[in-house]
């Protein structure tokens, strides 16, 4: 169980093990809802499961965030990995 506390990413993949393909997003940007304050961020690529975006806060693994993307509105979810000021976003309910 997680318990809020912080677990970088400290090695990288050898390998892409992901189930979905993942839309590179040229120049967007989204608004991340962390702790009650929300932050511009920069949308570096979605999927229907998760985000990966650039924030230079240093949230925790497992905190609900809530991200607002210009065309599906507001997303909930939680930080799955935090890794040199990108972070990784996991819906909670997939993108249709």
């Amino acid at each position: 169980m997680l318990n809020g506390s912080m677990i970088p990413r400290s090695v990288r993949r050898m390998f892409d093990e992901r189930s979905e393909p993942r839309d590179e997003m040229v120049s967007q940007t989204a608004v991340l809802e962390l702790r009650g304050r929300k932050h511009v961020v920069r949308l570096l690529n979605l999927s229907p499961s998760g985000a990966m975006v650039i924030f230079r806060a240093m949230p925790h693994i497992g905190e609900e965030v809530a991200l607002h993307l210009s065309d599906r509105g507001r997303v909930c979810g939680h930080i799955c990995w935090v890794r040199d000021s990108r972070v990784g976003v996991t819906f909670t309910a997939a993108l249709e």
